[in-house]
């Protein structure tokens, strides 16, 4: 069984709400089809002085509530916007008497800056968890957050963690067929995440997967390295992050797998944040193809290049699978291991 063929749909007498502040909801949307309900309806309104005020339009007490809202800049709201705005939201859903309000924020902001590097350095995940704390939030959930341990210990209301893991699965098995195959982690930072993948990949595939990892050195924006450590002769080579930005790390990763004597290289980075210099670095890297998760529009990358290189999954069937767990006592573990995705 697929993500998409998955038994999402809420029970008939289910008593959650789902919510988002995204212009034109288009996640929000996907989500409820696969739940079987109607998306929650709010207001906006914007004062001269660029104040503004949120608030739901339909009773919310008692129900358990989802905001469903990945928090990143766009052209019209940067994301501390949408964060100030998300937190009234809540902080508004937990006045009008909700009984529980949850975040779902595939791509969560400051998820990166979880710890100090340099002296004085903020802890900004850690401030944003104390936020959303204050204004009563019961859990959040992301997908495939940068530091693991630094986001769960941020919070002290549940923190969940999803992974597009499975998801990479499904897409990459077809491609790699009977070939061998190797997980490459960009940088030695990412091995445990690159682990699991491997781990899961080869259960699928029913054998052997090699692992290996990228020397990588970065300092205040430089990056330097690209040793292969391992072995990817001969083999597919998969490069397992948590999200794309610019594409120089993968792009470097795939040149380096290719120098090794790599039979042919695929990337798979949840996020697609995809910075203004990202269509020429991709448009001219090795990679094969590119699978990124929609926890952000995908069209933040040229259009041309993004036909050409990367293919978009989507995560609402995954966030619709979380929510009927989170609101039926069902096992969300099930889901970060990737067993609740396959029959």
């Amino acid at each position: 069984m697929t993500p998409n063929t998955l038994d999402t749909e809420l029970p008939p007498d289910h008593r959650a709400a789902l919510f988002s502040l995204e212009r034109g909801r288009p996640l929000l949307e996907r989500v409820c089809r696969h739940l079987g309900v109607d998306p929650g309806a709010h207001e906006e309104r914007d004062f001269e002085d660029g104040e503004h005020k949120i608030r739901p339009l339909q009773s919310v007490r008692e129900r358990d509530v989802f905001v469903v809202q990945s928090l990143y800049s766009d052209t019209v709201l940067s994301v501390n916007d949408k964060a100030v705005r998300t937190l009234f939201f809540l902080a508004a859903l937990r006045d009008a008497g909700a009984k529980r309000v949850t975040l779902l924020a595939p791509y969560l902001c400051y998820a990166r800056k979880d710890r100090r590097t340099k002296p004085r350095d903020p802890v900004s995940i850690r401030y944003l968890a104390t936020l959303l704390e204050a204004v009563g939030l019961d859990r959040i959930v992301t997908i495939d957050v940068h530091n693991p341990s630094a986001y769960e210990n941020a919070f002290r209301v549940p923190a969940e963690r999803l992974t597009a893991a499975p998801l990479f699965v499904d897409a990459l098995c077809p491609r790699i067929g009977e070939r061998d195959a190797v997980v490459v982690s960009p940088d030695a930072g990412g091995v445990k995440r690159a682990e699991r993948f491997r781990q899961a990949l080869a259960r699928r595939l029913g054998r052997s997967v090699a692992l290996t990892f990228i020397e990588k050195f970065r300092s205040e924006g430089v990056v330097w390295g690209g040793t292969v450590v391992g072995a990817v002769e001969g083999r597919v080579a998969i490069i397992l992050d948590d999200l794309i930005s610019s594409g120089t790390t993968l792009a470097g990763a795939a040149a380096a797998c290719y120098d090794r004597g790599a039979h042919a290289v695929y990337a798979g980075a949840t996020h697609g944040v995809f910075s203004a210099k990202a269509a020429r670095v991709l448009g001219e890297s090795a990679l094969d193809r590119i699978l990124t998760l929609d926890t952000l529009p995908p069209d933040r990358l040229d259009a041309t290049v993004r036909e050409q290189c990367v293919e978009v999954l989507p995560c609402a069937p995954l966030l619709a699978a979380t929510i009927r767990r989170l609101h039926t006592g069902g096992s969300v573990v099930a889901l970060f291991d990737g067993a609740g995705l396959r029959s």
